[in-house]
């Protein structure tokens, strides 16, 4: 097994927008809070849905800003029938 090389992974690092990030942790977090409510884990649903609700206003791309806004949407709502 090769030692990994941290001088090129901090440069990739280094190298990564912080808004490509955003929108990474965004989608993750939808992802994850679809799949809390299909396993009726509300707690987790609720605690990835209010981050998401966090980081959509902080991207800068109005298109993923859209998409994952309606996704924040649809997700709250689902939340609340959950609930109910």
């Amino acid at each position: 097994m090769t030692e990994p090389d941290y001088e090129k992974l901090a440069e990739q690092i280094a190298q990564l927008r912080v808004d490509d990030v955003l929108a990474g942790a965004a989608s993750t977090l939808a992802s994850v809070a679809y799949a809390k409510l299909g396993a009726k884990d509300l707690e987790q649903a609720k605690q990835a849905i209010d981050v998401l609700g966090t980081l959509v206003p902080l991207l800068d791309d109005a298109g993923l800003k859209r998409d994952l806004g309606a996704a924040l949407a649809n997700l709250q709502v689902a939340y609340a029938d959950a609930r109910a």
